[in-house]
């Protein structure tokens, strides 16, 4: 059964930093493209960043250059490292699979103020 626990947000300002961390219990985690979603309220649940099975990524547009995805496969953990974060970065990071996703976690909520 498929475990993820997200971890690591928080009230920051803006300008401000956060490290997102996410435990996957996956069976052959390291086979699988995994990936950060957000959540705003109001709003449907949209990848931001993913990283493949060759340590490639990609993001979306609104947080290039500003969020970092990595993983450590020894650990079974996937990271998400946010700078110069915006107000509209608010918002519940779920980790999961990049497709076909797995069970959701509960999520970690990241407040930005203004």
């Amino acid at each position: 059964q498929v475990r993820l626990v997200e971890s690591g947000g928080g009230l920051v300002q803006a300008g401000g930093s956060l490290r997102l961390s996410c435990a996957a219990s996956v069976r052959r985690f390291s086979s699988y493209a995994m990936g950060w979603y957000r959540q705003a309220s109001g709003k449907q649940r949209e990848l931001v960043a993913s990283v493949y099975l060759d340590g490639s990524t990609t993001y979306v547009d609104s947080v290039k250059g500003r969020f970092t995805i990595s993983r450590d496969n020894a650990k079974n953990t996937v990271y998400l490292q946010m700078n110069s974060l915006k107000p509209e970065d608010t918002g519940v990071y779920y980790c999961n699979k990049v497709a076909p996703v797995e069970a959701w976690g509960q999520g970690t909520l990241v407040t930005v103020s203004s």
